[in-house]
């Protein structure tokens, strides 16, 4: 009888990566994860844009100033950086650097930094930031207003006019051949996607802390009947002491957003 045996981490991880370029996604637990985020893209845009959030029990995403360091544990942590591995982009929005000034690196996973995509409608952020200034990785300011080409060490690609038009710019990502999209946050920023039925799976990070404030992990137009929402299936997997929420969405949005024309 033929015995299967599972693969160590390290070396499921390590076909992970091939599998990113075109090789067999390994089997085990690290290959049913993240299997889909290296499937295919089916969406007319070409890409397949995976959001991302921790948020604690309660479903708080930071405190109401904005703190978040750190809902989850090393294990979210870790899958954080594998994400954006897997991944030829790593967005986040304007809040997100304002807060947090991240450098979006895969520091704690092996393999590429992707490009480094900031959403900022209004250009306000400055260009101190460290994803504007450390030229790790390729970086793209994305805006909604007119202004100069460059933004510190970022590139400036408009798509919109006063708010970013989230199925324009993915276009004009596939057309850069960047088509695996992370939207790792914030909160309004994945809501946004959410909104607009441009998210094809949804990773949720469930932590085991009660804050009883702070920030919405989602903002969404206000339903006002239960069948407004956006009912899925999902499956979970722990990542040590935190809870990982693989949801597929396909694109779908609430019943809320429907009328909201985007």
């Amino acid at each position: 009888m033929h015995q299967h045996t599972t693969m160590p981490e390290e070396d499921a991880w390590a076909a992970l990566l091939r599998a990113r370029d075109g090789g067999a996604v390994p089997d085990g637990a690290l290959g049913d994860l993240f299997a889909p985020v290296l499937a295919t893209p089916i969406a007319e845009d070409g890409c397949i844009v995976i959001g991302r959030l921790a948020q604690t029990l309660d479903g708080r995403i930071a405190c109401a100033n904005g703190h978040s360091q750190w809902i989850g544990g090393p294990g979210d942590i870790l899958h954080t950086h594998r994400l954006r591995a897997l991944c030829n982009v790593v967005m986040v929005g304007a809040r997100t650097v304002h807060h947090d000034d991240p450098r979006l690196t895969t520091r704690e996973a092996t393999g590429p930094n992707p490009v480094r995509v900031v959403l900022d409608p209004a250009r306000r952020l400055p260009d101190t930031h460290r994803v504007f200034t450390d030229g790790v990785a390729p970086t793209l300011l994305i805006t909604a207003t007119d202004g100069p080409d460059r933004h510190g060490q970022a590139e400036v690609l408009r798509a919109g006019e006063g708010e970013i038009d989230l199925p324009a710019l993915l276009r004009a990502l596939a057309a850069r051949g960047l088509r695996r999209i992370f939207v790792e946050g914030g909160g309004r920023t994945v809501s946004a996607f959410l909104a607009a039925g441009c998210l094809d799976r949804l990773h949720v990070t469930l932590a085991p802390v009660i804050l009883g404030s702070g920030i919405p992990a989602f903002t969404l137009p206000e339903a006002v009947r239960m069948d407004q929402g956006l009912r899925f299936r999902w499956a979970v997997h722990p990542i040590g002491e935190d809870l990982l929420l693989d949801i597929p969405l396909g694109r779908r949005r609430p019943g809320s957003c429907e009328g909201d024309a985007r």
